[in-house]
């Protein structure tokens, strides 16, 4: 599905991705964990094509995406959900909601149901129902972080990278945002997760890669680097 390879990434002469190699398989939720400043922004952004690599390849079934712009990506069938929600503040959330399927309504993504994924992300997202007419700028943050989250899903993507979710949320509309994100696993959805709560994300991750200073130190399933005693001490408190 997703393949980066020897990836690196920076802003000007500041490089902070250091040849960097991770998979995403269909219908799996990989996620990628450290420490703030670790780079893990930096690699969704390279990704999703907001920054351009200077080294490496990404790989979306097959064929390269790394260089291409944005628009092109999202054609392609990659949503991001990016950290600090980027909602059109004064737009609807339903409206919100429909440019997510921009692509699908000019022919450059098949169109499918958009109706009907609109109603289906209503009911995924209750919140958003009770305030599909609202203005999205007059939303909680918790209910901007949804709006997010569903505006990609509605590109009807093939995968959807979900940068930092839960940042700045109340614990209760934390443990929302994984529910939702677990649902969306059980739909089949393919996830790249970066995460601030390491072991909520490992929780409901197939597999993990942790990112220190650009670099990738350690990878594999998600139950085992939660019994990993070095993963357990940096990030998830020693006592999960």
């Amino acid at each position: 599905m997703l393949s980066i390879k020897n990836l690196e990434a920076g802003y000007g002469k500041v490089q902070v991705l250091h040849g960097i190699s991770m998979e995403v398989p269909k219908g799996k939720v990989v996620t990628l964990i450290g420490s703030n400043g670790a780079g893990k922004t930096t690699t969704m952004r390279a990704i999703s094509g907001m920054i351009q690599p200077t080294a490496g390849e990404i790989n979306l079934h097959g064929k390269r995406i790394d260089g291409l712009e944005s628009y092109t990506i999202a054609k392609q069938g990659l949503a991001h959900s990016p950290e600090g929600r980027r909602v059109f503040a004064t737009m609807t959330v339903t409206d919100n909601l429909i440019l997510g399927a921009f692509p699908r309504l000019t022919g450059s993504r098949p169109k499918g149901d958009v109706a009907g994924d609109l109603e289906r992300a209503m009911e995924l997202f209750p919140r958003l129902k009770e305030r599909r007419m609202q203005l999205a700028g007059t939303l909680s943050g918790g209910e901007q972080q949804m709006l997010a989250m569903a505006r990609a899903v509605m590109l009807n993507p093939e995968i959807v990278l979900l940068d930092e979710p839960s940042m700045g949320l109340a614990p209760i509309l934390v443990e929302e945002v994984f529910r939702i994100i677990a649902d969306l696993k059980s739909r089949g959805v393919t996830m790249l997760l970066v995460e601030q709560f390491a072991a909520a994300a490992l929780k409901v991750a197939d597999y993990g890669y942790v990112l220190e200073n650009g670099r990738i130190s350690v990878h594999g399933e998600a139950d085992k680097l939660r019994d990993d005693p070095a993963v357990r001490a940096a990030y998830l408190g020693g006592g999960h």
